[in-house]
This record gives C-alpha cells, sequence and structure tokens, in this order.
C-alpha cells in the first residue's frame, strides 16, 4: 500500500527546479538520503528519459520518475516533489510538471498496490488542492494515511 512506501522523510515541496534533470534529481534525492535508491538510480531514471522521451510524465502537471530495480533500488519507496515553478518535460500533453511522485520497486511487482493507490490519489483534485497549499509533510501523510 502507498502508506506503507511513502514517509515524511520522502516528501519535499516547492523545489526550486531549472529543468526537467533538475528537478528529478531534486525530487528523488530523498530516496537517496534514506537509503532507498543508490545514485545510479536516479542516473538511470536521467538516461531513460534523454533515451526514451517524457514517458514518466503520466498525466497532466504530474511524472512518475522510475528505473528498472537492478539499477540500484534498495527499497521499494515512493518519494513527492512539488515544485514552486513548473517545469517542461516535452510531453505536450501534460507539460508543465508540478508534482513528481518518485518510485523505487524492488522487484516488479511488490509496488503495484501502491501505484494502484497513486492512481487513485490523481484522480483526486482535493490531494493536488493539498499539495499546492500545504508546506507540512505531515499533512500530506495523513490525508494518504485517511
Amino acid at each position: 500500500m502507498l502508506k506503507d512506501l511513502v514517509s515524511e522523510k520522502l516528501i519535499k515541496l516547492q523545489i526550486e527546479a531549472s529543468d526537467w534533470e533538475d528537478a528529478v534529481r531534486k525530487a528523488a534525492q530523498p530516496l537517496v538520503d534514506e537509503g532507498k535508491v543508490k545514485t545510479s538510480y536516479v542516473d538511470d531514471i536521467i538516461k531513460g528519459v534523454k533515451e526514451m522521451g517524457p514517458y514518466i510524465v503520466l498525466t497532466k502537471h504530474v511524472a512518475l520518475p522510475h528505473a528498472r530495480p537492478e539499477s540500484g533500488a534498495l527499497e521499494s519507496a515512493i518519494g513527492i516533489a512539488t515544485l514552486k515553478t513548473p517545469v517542461e518535460f516535452g510531453n505536450e500533453d501534460n507539460d508543465p510538471v508540478k508534482y513528481l511522485f518518485s518510485l523505487s520497486a524492488k522487484d516488479s511487482s511488490e509496488h503495484l498496490g501502491a501505484l494502484a493507490d497513486l492512481a487513485v490519489l490523481f484522480e483526486d483534485k482535493a490531494f493536488f488542492e493539498l499539495l499546492d497549499r500545504t508546506t507540512d509533510p505531515k499533512e500530506i501523510m495523513d490525508y494518504i494515511n485517511k
């Protein structure tokens, strides 16, 4: 479940990012800091977008940065980040991106329940309104835990 993979330490709000690559690195940094992924994992996210285009931009204003488990995923986790100023990823339908949900998956199935929970949240206007106004990661965790 989502609440098992997210923690206050993995939530960063109102990040300043100069471009999409900077946004991905800053959004995923808490996963590195908390020992969920190696730096190589973040490098592979960037490499993947450069090679395959902005496939991580899933819906309006939302990106799901992720890489293959063997790229350096140490534990399954999801980080949540908001950008102070949205950035372009090159996805004309869904740019600019303001919300990044950095995913680390140890294997190909363990995180699927959390992704299903995330999909429900992506349809929840109140969740994005909360992300826009709060500066407190605890408020986001309380919302997810409800």
